[in-house]
């Protein structure tokens, strides 16, 4: 009468479970991992706390050391890895010095539970080997006894074939067994023990009934031992072929998971393959990178194996998945310039029919055509003027260099006593005043094109920085350096041979007036866009 009435009480709550929208708690799940700093920043702080603590005990209060090392050891057992390693390492340590062996023997099994939790089989019973039973609380030796249950069930399941995996089940169910025979009033371990057994001997049916239990609203269990039920309630819906129940529980023992910061957790990466054997590769993407990081900060060797067998084709999927979406995106794109052009030919038989309509309005706008046409026939003809400008400039300067090399070459056969005649030719050659000659001429063609740039160029400069020439010059070297800058001479090397000045100093020149400029950083470009004096 007692199994049946469980039985139906079961099947009540599986019914109610049945109602859980999945969709629902697939957004719980992502609100949770946005929050997930949240909580691992609450652990954070209690693990500070633990440390100043700490720091404050005198080297000689063994036993508060011991008690903040533990607490600290139970605040990153499934947090970190290397972190709990450090502080049991310390425990254990601290144990051998004092000769304290029940805590040693403690520490021994504190040790084992993350190194099976790391994946670390040989390490977990080696140190699970060091322990004397007998010395170890009740409490303690329900942990040791489920350890080794736990080190074996893992074992099968990473064997995973029929000649060495029933053994090893075999053996976790008798230490299973032995860890149940300890709990004394601890029912809900007691219970969590029990159910664990049902799952591994495929008793499906009781261990649904021990599992749902402990996840009753009013039972006091811990989120982490929530997750873990949670995790294995959902395994047996799994085998039993109830994929959507078995899917939900796993997101709710994910979210346990992430609440209770719990680094070293299977539920995700288990949710990860369930959704993209259904279909749903970019969450199940999303939640296996998140995996992935969980066991790298972790340190789970057996999880991050796990996770690198699904890992790639989850990847490869969501790489599909993002060609396919790219694909379709391409063919509505297509579809989209298909209806735009078939806008675009039905406007222009809209606008020619318009046009027949208003033979005045396409005058006028033929007119306007030819305005601007001869508008941008004018504009390329004062651009044309400006390069041919620019480039009999540098041609002309070019020849005085040449004519300067040339005297210079002359002086030196003249040094050797050569030609005599020629001597007296080349004295007569005034190159600083063919030079003043060439400034000039560019001065005035240059201000005849632009004849406002020496106001406008001064605007930009605050009063007392401004530049203005001297009664008796056109342009100054100042402005002539961007006078030729704005007829389209900007390298400082042919600025450098038109003026008869070395490239540095060019180049102090431009930097100096630009830095007094009230706008230095757009001064170059508003040099370029002042205006040609405008013919009309």
């Amino acid at each position: 009468m007692k199994y049946i009435f469980c039985l139906l009480f079961s099947l009540i709550i599986l019914s109610a479970n049945a109602f859980t929208d999945p969709n629902t708690l697939l957004e719980e799940l992502k609100t949770e991992i946005a929050k997930k700093n949240i909580y691992d920043s609450s652990k954070e702080a209690r693990i500070r706390k633990l440390k100043a603590y700490q720091s404050t005990l005198s080297q000689t209060n063994y036993d508060a050391r011991f008690d903040t090392w533990d607490k600290l050891y139970i605040e990153y057992k499934s947090y970190q890895f290397d972190s709990a390693y450090v502080y049991v390492d310390k425990m254990i340590s601290l144990s051998k010095v004092t000769g304290n062996k029940p805590k040693e023997y403690y520490s021994y099994v504190r040790m084992a539970f993350i190194l099976l939790s790391s994946g670390m089989f040989n390490e977990t019973f080696d140190y699970l080997r060091k322990v004397n039973v007998k010395a170890l609380s009740n409490a303690d030796k329900v942990d040791y006894y489920f350890f080794l249950a736990r080190c074996n069930y893992d074992l099968a399941n990473y064997s995973n074939d029929k000649y060495f995996s029933p053994d090893y089940i075999k053996t976790g169910n008798k230490y299973i067994d032995s860890a149940v025979s300890f709990c004394g009033n601890d029912h809900i371990m007691h219970t969590y023990l029990l159910g664990l057994k049902d799952y591994q001997e495929k008793n499906y049916v009781e261990g649904r009934i021990r599992f749902k239990k402990l996840l009753e609203k009013d039972m006091p269990i811990s989120m982490h031992l929530r997750a873990m039920v949670s995790c294995s309630l959902g395994s047996i819906y799994l085998e039993d072929n109830e994929r959507q129940e078995g899917l939900n529980l796993m997101m709710r023992a994910a979210i346990a998971d992430i609440k209770s910061s719990t680094r070293e957790t299977v539920a995700l990466y288990t949710l990860a393959e369930l959704l993209y054997k259904q279909g749903n590769i970019k969450d199940a993407y999303s939640f296996i990178q998140l995996a992935k990081t969980d066991a790298d900060f972790y340190g789970a060797r057996q999880r991050k194996i796990q996770i690198a067998s699904i890992l790639p084709l989850i990847a490869a999927a969501e790489l599909n998945n993002t060609e396919h979406q790219k694909n379709r995106f391409l063919v509505f794109l297509l579809i989209i310039t298909a209806l735009a052009l078939l806008v675009v030919f039905f406007l222009v038989m809209i606008i020619n029919q318009l046009k027949k309509l208003k033979v005045k309005e396409a005058i006028i706008e033929g007119k306007n055509v030819q305005l601007n046409h001869i508008n941008a026939k004018l504009i390329e003809d004062a651009k044309i003027k400006e390069e041919y400008i620019g480039q009999f400039f540098k041609a002309i300067s070019g020849y005085i260099v040449k004519l300067e090399n040339l005297k210079i070459s002359i002086d030196a056969k003249l040094s050797m006593k050569k030609y005599d005649a020629i001597h007296t030719f080349v004295n007569n050659i005034d190159i600083k005043k063919e030079r003043e000659s060439l400034y000039y001429s560019f001065d005035h063609i240059f201000l005849k094109i632009f004849p406002n740039f020496i106001t406008v160029f001064n605007s930009l400069f605050a009063e007392k920085d401004q530049i203005w020439p001297d009664e008796d010059e056109v342009l100054n070297t100042d402005l002539r350096i961007f006078a030729l800058i704005r007829m389209g001479i900007a390298d400082n090397e042919t600025i450098a041979k038109i003026l008869e000045y070395s490239v540095n100093t060019i180049y102090v020149y431009k930097m100096r007036i630009k830095a007094k400029s009230l706008h230095p950083d757009q001064f170059e470009q508003r040099i370029m866009d002042i205006k040609a004096f405008d013919y009309e």
